[in-house]
C-alpha cells in the first residue's frame, strides 16, 4: 500500500507538499498540484481519512433519525438531508426508530459512541430524555417535523395545526358537519396539532365535536400506518348517525381508512369523503385521487440539514431558531358534498 512519502518521492515534492495538496490547503504552483495528482494516480494512493477525521475531530458524518423509513414524506425528507450533506463533503447515518423510545436511545447512544457530528431527529415522543443525552455530549442536534415540549431547540417542521385547520375548513365549505378525526398517539406533537386544527375550524363553524369520532391509533411504535386506519375507520362507521366525511393524519391512515370503507360497499367522494394529511410523491401516483394538506418534505430536510451544518461551522453558540414552514391544501376528487339525506 502507497504512502504519503511514495507519492511525494514520485512527484519530487516534499510530504507537506503532498498534503496540501490533498487538503487543499496553502498555495500550491499549479504544475507542482498537477505532478502530485499524477503521482497519486499512479500509485493509486488512498488518504488516511481516519486520521485526517482524528487530527480534525470530525468524522463528516451526520446521523437522520427517523420514526418511520417507509413512510414516502420521510424518504424525502431524508433526500433534502443526504443531497444538502453531499454537498458539503458530509455522509448521512439512517437510523429507523419505529416510534420506539427505547429504540431511539439506543440509536442515539450508538451514534455518540461513533462520534458523528451532528443529528437530526424525529423524535418518537414529545419528552425531553434524548435531548439531555445529546446536550450532555455536546451533540449539535436539529428537531424536525415534530414540536418540542423543550425550549431552547432548534426545529424544522411545518405549521400542522393550521394545516388540520384548512382540511377540516374545506370540508365544512362543502357542507359536511359530522366529520371523523383518525390521528396517531396522544404522545406525539403532530397529533395533538392536528388535533387542535381540527377543533378550532369545528368551533368556528358552530359545529359540536362528537367525542366518539376522534380516534387515536394504538399504542403499538408504528401507529401511523394502514392497520390503524383500516381499525379507526370501522369504528367511526359503526357510529350513529355515520360520518359523512373523515380526515386522516397522514394518507397511511387515510389509505387504511378507504380500505375499510370499500369493504363496507361505500363510495369515496359519493357516500363518504375522505381527506388527509401528506401527498404522495409525484411518481408514486399517476392520477392523484386523495385530497391532502401537502407538506414541503424535501424542503424540511434541506432546511433542518443547512440548520445543522450552520451550528457546526459556528465556533459560538447560537440562539435557537424553529423554523415553521407554511402547508398546502390539494383539493382532489376525494371529498365532495356530503350525501344527499333520503
Amino acid at each position: 500500500m502507497s504512502t504519503i512519502n511514495d507519492v511525494a518521492r514520485l512527484a519530487g515534492v516534499s510530504s507537506m507538499t503532498v498534503s496540501r495538496v490533498i487538503n487543499n490547503s496553502g498555495y500550491i504552483s499549479r504544475q507542482t498540484r498537477e505532478r502530485v495528482e499524477r503521482a497519486i494516480a499512479e500509485l493509486g494512493y488512498m488518504p488516511n481519512a481516519l486520521a485526517r477525521q482524528l487530527r480534525s475531530k470530525r468524522t463528516k458524518t451526520l446521523a437522520l433519525v427517523l420514526t418511520d423509513i417507509t413512510n414516502p414524506f420521510f424518504t424525502t425528507i431524508a433526500r433534502g438531508v443526504e443531497d444538502v450533506a453531499g454537498a458539503s463533503g458530509f455522509s448521512v447515518m439512517f437510523c429507523n426508530t419505529d416510534e420506539s423510545e427505547a429504540d431511539e436511545a439506543e440509536y442515539l447512544q450508538l451514534l455518540i459512541q461513533r462520534q458523528v457530528d451532528g443529528v437530526l431527529l424525529v423524535p418518537a415522543s414529545s419528552a425531553s430524555d434524548s435531548l439531555r443525552m445529546l446536550r450532555a455530549h455536546k451533540l449539535p442536534f436539529v428537531v424536525i417535523d415534530r414540536r418540542m415540549r423543550a425550549s431552547h431547540v432548534d426545529e424544522v417542521r411545518c405549521d400542522s395545526e393550521a394545516g388540520a385547520y384548512s382540511a377540516v375548513r374545506h370540508l365544512i365549505d362543502l357542507g359536511h358537519r359530522r366529520i371523523a378525526m383518525l390521528t396517531g398517539r396522544k404522545a406525539i406533537s403532530t397529533s395533538a396539532d392536528r388535533i387542535a386544527g381540527y377543533r378550532r375550524a369545528l368551533a368556528e363553524a358552530g359545529i359540536e365535536p362528537d367525542r366518539r369520532l376522534t380516534l387515536y391509533g394504538s399504542f403499538n411504535y408504528r401507529e401511523f400506518n394502514q392497520a390503524d386506519g383500516y381499525s379507526m375507520a370501522q369504528q367511526v362507521l359503526a357510529v350513529t348517525p355515520r360520518p359523512t366525511a373523515i380526515f386522516a393524519a397522514n394518507n397511511f391512515i387515510a389509505f387504511g381508512a378507504m380500505r375499510a370503507l370499500r369493504e363496507a360497499g361505500l363510495r369515496v367522494p359519493e357516500d363518504l369523503s375522505v381527506v388527509a394529511f401528506d401527498d404522495l410523491p409525484g411518481e408514486w401516483v399517476i392520477e392523484p385521487f386523495l385530497t391532502v394538506v401537502a407538506q414541503p418534505a424535501y424542503e424540511i430536510g434541506r432546511l433542518a440539514a443547512d440548520l445543522l451544518l450552520e451550528r457546526l461551522a459556528s465556533p459560538k453558540p447560537a440562539e435557537p431558531r424553529a423554523v415553521i414552514l407554511p402547508t398546502e391544501l390539494r383539493v382532489r376528487r376525494s371529498s365532495g358534498p356530503p350525501p344527499a339525506e333520503g
